[in-house]
């Protein structure tokens, strides 16, 4: 197993090389995800617009889910990076067996109320009459890979606190190959295989979650990896103290996706009252917004890693050379993306489906997006610096004020009151990215990451 962190000073070219060597790949992962799911989606996109709802609404849902387990291995990352940076070994592999053995437990019994409980989650969205049965359809599907997405969370967010981010890039790159693929040939029905439509489509996206799951647990398990040896009696034994100091570094960043998940549901809802067109224009455009927001996820995992590494090996000096290193990149790459969202709106959203209402409508998002996209992704990356020093709870204040005091709000108020429909709701959001960076920014200032506030702590100090 690979442990250690160079100490040493570096040049600002080995520095960026480091950065880079890590940025990439999750970088490409990240675009593997945004190519599948545009791939996926534009072929649900020419079943019909009740299909883009149904798969939207189910979505809203199985993000919940993905948010309360990134959460958790957003600690796992934390401490693993803090431990590979202190060449703790023994620590390391404490963090990730309690890890993966506290997530298996808690999703099995999610993924059964979620299970029996589809149709009552499906209609609390709005859904009714088709949009409901197709809903619940999809919903109870894709349900059976939550186990496997859960445990391929921890397996990329130990990995990557490590700086392996190559791994967890070429199962990403197996996974979504499988799964556009199933949706090739279970949607439509191609090369004699059933059509069955959006019920294909879930269940090519479980049936890759669970090819995914399988390689990551052979790449802990087997020669050389982080839990060798260690699959026995000895890993099913609980250490509650340990399993407790990860969920609660990891719980203020769970409770920060589920404030943007339940935000995203109440916004959902209203969208819906604007009609099913404005509904697939809302979501076609969150999917083809990943074009900016996948890509820089990278830099603020890299900066979560790099400043956790540092901090680790007692080297705060080297952690802010990191942080502005990561800033550089991000605003080049995002620049990038942006303007390719400003200029390119309807070449965008044709990719993703044939329906002319809703391209245009959707273009509309895209460009107003395109101005909030450069703030969005710093603010990412502060978010990621300030996770690697362990104040996981700064991020949280953030989304929870501008989703709740911010977007939520005023996206009522422009949409109904001042009579702006779907055009007041999108208003809101790019407000609320513009005063979550500012809000960001000034919590990073007033947070002493790289000193003696810094709360680099293991429950064994």
């Amino acid at each position: 197993m690979e442990t250690g962190f160079v100490k040493e000073q570096m040049t600002k070219k080995e520095m960026r090389k480091r950065i880079y060597a890590m940025i990439l790949p999750i970088s490409l992962e990240n675009v593997l995800q945004m190519l599948a799911g545009f791939v996926a989606m534009a072929m649900i996109g020419r079943i019909s617009t009740i299909a883009i709802g149904a798969v939207g609404l189910s979505m809203r849902i199985t993000q919940i889910v993905w948010a309360i387990f990134k959460g958790v291995t957003t600690g796992a990352t934390i401490f693993a990076a803090q431990a590979y940076g202190a060449q703790d070994s023994k620590r390391l592999r404490q963090v990730v067996q309690q890890t993966l053995l506290s997530v298996l437990l808690f999703v099995i019994g999610i993924q059964q109320l979620i299970y029996w409980k589809a149709p009552l989650l499906v209609h609390w969205l709005g859904g009714k009459d088709e949009l409901l049965e197709k809903g619940t359809l999809y919903l109870r599907t894709i349900s059976w890979g939550l186990p496997f997405m859960a445990i391929m969370l921890v397996v990329a967010g130990v990995l990557q606190g490590m700086g392996n981010a190559k791994t967890p890039m070429k199962i990403a790159f197996i996974m979504n190959g499988v799964n556009v693929v199933g949706n090739y040939l279970l949607i439509y029905g191609n090369f004699g295989f059933p059509s069955l439509g959006i019920r294909g489509s879930a269940m090519a996206t479980a049936f890759a979650q669970f090819i995914g799951a399988v390689i990551g647990l052979y790449i802990l398990f087997g020669k050389g990896g982080t839990l060798e040896g260690l699959f026995s009696h000895s890993f099913f034994r609980p250490d509650w103290r340990r399993i407790s100091e990860i969920y609660r570094l990891g719980t203020p960043t769970a409770m920060e996706s589920i404030f943007w998940q339940f935000c995203t549901i109440l916004l959902t809802k209203l969208i819906l009252t604007f009609g099913e067109v404005a509904l697939a224009a809302h979501q076609l455009g969150i999917q083809a917004e990943a074009i900016s927001y996948m890509p820089a996820m990278g830099f603020s995992i890299a900066a979560t890693a790099f400043v956790g590494q540092s901090l680790g090996a007692k080297e705060p000096a080297m952690a802010k050379k990191y942080l502005k290193e990561i800033v550089q990149g991000s605003v080049v790459l995002t620049s990038i993306s942006m303007a390719i969202l400003l200029f390119l709106p309807y070449q965008v959203m044709g990719l993703l489906t044939n329906q002319v209402e809703v391209i245009r409508l959707g273009a509309v998002y895209l460009m107003l997006m395109a101005f909030v996209q450069i703030p969005q992704n710093l603010a990412g990356v502060l978010y990621g610096a300030m996770r690697g020093a362990g104040f996981t709870k700064a991020p949280m204040i953030v989304a929870g004020t501008g989703l709740w005091l911010v977007r939520l709000p005023l996206a009522y108020i422009l949409s109904i009151g001042f009579r702006l429909n779907i055009y007041g709701i999108w208003y809101a959001i790019t407000f609320d990215m513009a005063f979550r960076f500012i809000l960001s920014y000034l919590l990073y200032k007033q947070k002493n990451i790289y000193g003696e506030e810094s709360k680099f702590q293991t429950v064994d100090d």
